[in-house]
Parts: structure tokens; C-alpha cells; sequence
């Protein structure tokens, strides 16, 4: 625990890798990317993700900075999550791993990995 803290915020590797290490974190920032979505629409895109780890990996991308969360003021209450700043620089990335993914798709079938 304690090496965690050291390299958190200071080696590049270890702060990505933290802020990714969800399950379904990379998911979460493609929908996000697509556009604005509220907690319902999310978990209907990620068939197999649960209301509990959904919750838990959006609280733990907003703790991080990666979404934001909106709160209207209304009754019942409205809320919705969309890519901050931050969030929006991972694009590129987010891309990258698309045709990362495509090409190991690709040789999994070329191989029948």
C-alpha cells in the first residue's frame, strides 16, 4: 500500500492504470464520449454491469475527475453524467484501444485464439 501511494500522481503508468482499473471504467467513458447520459441509459448500454457496480464506477471516475455529475433541482431528481475536461483528453486513447481491439480481433480469428 504504502508503493501505491508513492507512484499515484507520479508515475504515468501507475496514475492511468489507477484511474482505469474498473471493470467496466473504459466502457463507461465510451458511452460518455458518445454524449451525455443519465444513470438508466448507462447501465441499458453495458448489458451485465449491476445498478451497485455501476454506481461504484461512476462515483469512482467523478472522485478522479474523468465525469461529471449533474444534479437538476427537481423532484423526482434528474441526474446526469457526462465527460469533464479531463475525460475528454482520453479520447485519443479511447481510440487507440478501438483499433487496438479490432486488429487482436482480427489475429484472434486469423489464429482461433
Amino acid at each position: 500500500m504504502e508503493q501505491e501511494i508513492n507512484l499515484f500522481g507520479k508515475c504515468p503508468y501507475f496514475t492511468a492504470q489507477k484511474i482505469f482499473s474498473g471493470k467496466w471504467s473504459i466502457l463507461i467513458i465510451k458511452h460518455l464520449r458518445e454524449k451525455t447520459h443519465r444513470f438508466g441509459e448507462l447501465q441499458r448500454k453495458i448489458p451485465g454491469i449491476t445498478q451497485a457496480t455501476l454506481t461504484k464506477q461512476l462515483r469512482f471516475l467523478e472522485e478522479f475527475g474523468m465525469i461529471d455529475r449533474y444534479v437538476y433541482p427537481e423532484v423526482p431528481p434528474k441526474v446526469e453524467y457526462s465527460l469533464s475536461k479531463i475525460g475528454q483528453e482520453f479520447i485519443p486513447v479511447l481510440e487507440q484501444f478501438e483499433v487496438f481491439g479490432n486488429k487482436f480481433i482480427a489475429q484472434m480469428s486469423e489464429y482461433k485464439i
